[in-house]
C-alpha cells in the first residue's frame, strides 16, 4: 500500500475510452464506475468495489482503453504499472488464476447484458436485471437506483422507477434504494416469464 497506494477524490476520471493504457488499478476503498459510449449516450456497464480490479486488458493486449473509468466515491486504489503487473503474475500462480476467473465472470456478465438488451419490453429488462442480481447474490443487499438501471438497461428513469414500485407493491422486492432484497426469487422469475410472454409479437391479437 505504501508503494502503490494512491487516493483519488470522487469524480476523478482514471482513464477514458480510447486512451492508451499503461496502468491497472485495484480498488482498496471506494467505488469506480465503468462506462462506454453507445452512439451519443454514455452507458454505465458496471460499478466496481473493494477487491475488484480494472484496466488490466490494455496491459495484456496493448490496445487502447475500451471504456472510461470514473471514481464515484473517494477512492484508495493500488496503481500497478505494466512491468510490475507482469512480475506479479509470473511470481504468483494464485494471482493469475484469480484474474482468469474474474475475466471469465466478466465475459458471463457481458453475455447477460446482451441478453437483457435483446428484450423488447423495458419492464422485462428491469425485472430481468433484478432477478439476475438476486440469483448471483442471494444473501446480499442489492444496491441499484432508477438512474443506474436507466443507464445500464437503455430505459428511461421513469420506466425504471415505475417497475421498482410495481415490484414493491407486489411484494417481489423489499427495501429501498441501495438496500433491496428479493424475498422469493422463484416468484420473481415467474413474473419475468409472464412479462416476456406478454411482450411477444401477436400476444394481444
Amino acid at each position: 500500500m505504501r508503494r502503490f497506494g494512491r487516493e483519488f477524490p470522487r469524480g476523478t476520471v482514471l482513464f477514458r475510452e480510447g486512451d492508451p493504457g499503461g496502468d491497472m488499478y485495484v480498488v482498496n476503498r471506494g467505488k469506480v464506475s465503468i462506462s462506454a459510449r453507445v452512439g451519443a449516450v454514455e452507458k454505465v456497464l458496471s460499478t466496481l468495489g473493494q477487491g475488484e480490479f480494472l484496466g488490466e486488458m490494455s496491459i495484456l493486449n496493448g490496445a487502447p482503453r475500451s471504456a472510461t473509468a470514473t471514481c464515484v466515491e473517494d477512492c484508495l486504489l493500488l496503481v500497478v504499472d505494466a512491468r510490475t503487473f507482469e512480475t506479479m503474475v509470473r511470481a504468483s500462480s494464485e494471482i493469475a488464476v484469480r484474474m482468469i476467473k474474474k475475466m471469465a465472470g466478466r465475459l458471463a456478465e457481458a453475455d447477460r447484458q446482451i441478453e437483457n438488451l435483446l428484450l423488447r419490453d423495458a419492464r422485462a429488462r428491469v425485472v430481468h436485471f433484478v432477478s439476475g442480481e438476486a440469483s448471483r447474490h442471494p444473501d446480499a443487499l442489492l444496491a441499484f437506483s432508477p438512474e443506474e438501471l436507466a443507464s445500464r438497461l437503455d430505459v428511461d428513469v421513469k420506466q425504471a422507477a415505475d417497475v421498482l414500485r410495481t415490484l414493491e407493491r407486489s411484494g417481489l422486492l423489499v427495501g429501498s434504494e441501495g438496500a433491496w432484497t428479493v424475498p422469493d426469487p422463484d416468484r420473481l422469475r415467474h413474473f419475468l416469464d409472464l412479462l416476456q410472454l406478454d411482450s411477444r409479437p401477436g400476444t394481444h391479437q
